[in-house]
């Protein structure tokens, strides 16, 4: 099994857009479209669930909450709450991510896993979350087995960061996420023992009052599979 070099996701160049694609129109994107969507789905498929592995340990299962704050007057402009790991961190450390991690012994269900690294990570209290369904399985190339439990937040919540975990929180709007002319692709090429390797992945850079925002690797991954859950 070849190891991944280190590199900087940042200085791959984009291979371009998917900007030809539609994007989900905001009917689309209220708490009330996707309460339905998730009770009535559509036949659909996920575009990447599982990345090329660079680990021999056993696999992990794992969750991560992908929540939907319901921002605005009406409480109907969805946005993302995203946070940025810790640099400290033994895995993704720095990257772009949702709330998660692996599924304890003493958790009920995915979901109870979701909600409680929401807790840990950065205080977010389940009282302000309705779980509402869930994506496909995803599995990182560092051996996790991801379930994305979505969710709508309400907005009146208060985060208290865990240092030792999070650098940053922030959220991004829903709608942005769901243009795939905001979708960048990457490729990144290297010779291993094995001879050549290829690795691919989906980036949505997105700036902020605060800087840019990176999104890349399993966390772009599903959203762009959430886009094909509401684009079916």
């Amino acid at each position: 099994m070849s190891k991944l070099p280190n590199f900087d996701p940042r200085r791959v160049p984009s291979l371009g857009t998917d900007a030809h694609l539609p994007p989900i129109g905001p009917q689309l994107l209220t708490p009330e479209s996707l309460l339905h969507r998730f009770h009535a789905p559509p036949i659909w498929e996920p575009e990447v669930v599982l990345e090329k592995r660079f680990t021999d340990r056993a696999a992990m299962q794992a969750a991560v909450l992908i929540p939907l704050v319901m921002r605005g007057p009406e409480r109907d402009v969805l946005t993302v709450l995203l946070t940025e790991r810790a640099l400290h961190m033994n895995t993704h450390s720095g990257q772009v991510a949702f709330p998660g991690g692996k599924v304890d012994e003493g958790d009920a269900d995915v979901a109870a896993t979701a909600l409680r690294e929401a807790k840990e990570e950065v205080d977010l209290d389940a009282d302000f979350i309705h779980v509402i369904g869930r994506l496909p399985v995803y599995t990182t190339g560092t051996a996790f087995t991801v379930t994305p439990v979505v969710a709508l937040v309400r907005p009146d919540f208060k985060l208290r960061p865990n240092p030792s975990e999070v650098a940053d929180v922030f959220e991004v709007p829903l709608a942005f996420l769901m243009n795939p002319a905001n979708h960048h692709r990457h490729a990144f090429e290297w010779t291993s023992d094995q001879g050549p390797e290829r690795r691919e992945w989906f980036s949505i850079p997105y700036a902020d009052a605060h800087g840019d925002r990176f999104i890349w690797g399993a966390t772009a991954a599903m959203l762009r599979n959430f886009y094909r859950f509401l684009s079916a």
